[in-house]
């Protein structure tokens, strides 16, 4: 089954809906007019029923089918934008100073609501669809809040979907593997304080720049010596401040922080264990205090094989079996959507944009010709999960 016909007349007005998202960018949990948009439209769309303030400010619809049934399936898109200067000129190019949508959340919201409306329009199906728009994906853990807030178990969601678009991967070309999609994401600040001084005069202080080289050297071997070479992890320095513009004062204090990105929780912990031990006996080895923040983020974004393989299936009957790749390399970066993987069963997925600046750039911008592909998984999902009889 190709692209469903509805959808890609419905394509015209999610791109305009896109485009208005685009112009009006709002960060993690502020996504107060975006929400309030969405909520107007799902009413307009005529779903049973919308409930706002999820997780403080997501938005659910409640599909019901034409028939009835006990299965709820859940679909989740993502709505807050980035603190980034847009760079391109477009006739949609935001208008906020400071911020845009660079990871293409205004497309993924865009496409939900299509195929939202879809769903609502004709009701092909035995059982429940919640659509889910979800706050602040980009570091606030929206997905985490909306768990929280009882989202699974409010409207009794059995199993969950994500999707994500994907720049270089070719327009509408579907990619995900089962078990470890996405990586967890961890952040450290490393603060050292030592004793400053004149720089003519070392032997008289305590340098902290010297302790935080050694520190940020030492470092990488955790990934070279400790991590078992077929596993994977990423211990990024992304940011080491120490000084004045003077050349002649050897400062008091120094500030290291970055990233830390793994794929399996055994390996997450090790490299918690042995930031700490390296970064402590090195400052203590070299006389400097040290106050150390590891902060677990996004935990690993992990697939359940019987859904990923379903999604798959769904995904292939709307782009073709050739457009379909079930064994993707993992994904280093980190996605919120775990959260609601570890509460229920579930897949993530990825669809190809075709060329362009890649995600999180300041001249990125989500491709309209792919709102049609999105919209038909979407609707073919339900209709292949909860078939009408």
């Amino acid at each position: 089954m190709p692209i469903i016909n509805r959808a890609a007349e419905l394509a015209e007005d999610a791109t305009v809906w896109r485009r208005d998202f685009h112009e009006h960018p709002e960060l993690q949990y502020e996504v107060h007019r975006t929400a309030a948009r969405v909520a107007e439209l799902l009413t307009s769309f005529g779903v049973d029923e919308v409930v706002t303030g999820i997780g403080r400010t997501g938005v659910v619809g409640v599909i019901r089918g034409r028939q009835p049934s006990e299965r709820v399936i859940g679909l989740r898109a993502d709505m807050d934008a980035l603190p980034l200067q847009e760079t391109r000129d477009i006739p949609h190019k935001s208008k906020i100073p400071g911020r845009m949508h660079a990871c293409g959340h205004d497309g993924h919201t865009a496409m939900l609501l299509g195929a939202a409306r879809y769903l609502a329009e004709t009701r092909n199906f035995a059982g429940t669809a919640v659509v889910i728009f979800q706050p602040a994906e980009e570091g606030g853990a929206g997905g985490r809040a909306m768990v929280e807030d009882g989202l699974m178990e409010r409207f009794g969601i059995e199993e969950v979907y994500g999707l994500h678009n994907a720049p270089g991967l070719p327009l509408g070309h579907v990619s995900t593997r089962p078990g470890a999609v996405m990586a967890a994401a961890d952040t450290f600040e490393v603060r050292l304080k030592g004793l400053g001084g004149h720089a003519a005069r070392p032997n008289k202080c305590v340098d902290p720049i010297i302790a935080g080289a050694q520190i940020v050297t030492a470092l990488q071997s955790i990934v070279a010596r400790n991590v078992d070479p077929v596993e994977s992890a990423v211990l990024s320095i992304t940011r080491f401040h120490a000084g004045t513009s003077a050349d002649n004062i050897i400062p008091q204090t120094a500030v290291i922080g970055g990233t830390v990105r793994t794929l399996d929780e055994e390996v997450r912990r090790l490299m918690d264990e042995r930031f700490k031990s390296v970064v402590t006996g090195l400052a203590n080895g070299m006389g400097v205090e040290v106050e150390i923040d590891y902060d677990w983020g996004y935990p690993v974004v992990v697939n359940h094989t019987e859904q990923t393989a379903f999604a798959a299936d769904v995904a292939r009957s709307v782009v073709g079996p050739d457009q379909v790749k079930t064994d993707m390399p993992p994904r280093l970066g980190g996605e919120d959507f775990a959260y609601m993987l570890q509460a229920r069963p579930g897949a993530f997925v990825f669809m190809g944009i075709g060329d362009g600046a890649g995600v999180h750039h300041p001249e990125y911008d989500f491709n309209d010709e792919v709102i049609p592909h999105g919209i038909s998984y979407w609707a073919k999902l339900v209709e292949t999960a909860m078939p009408a009889g």
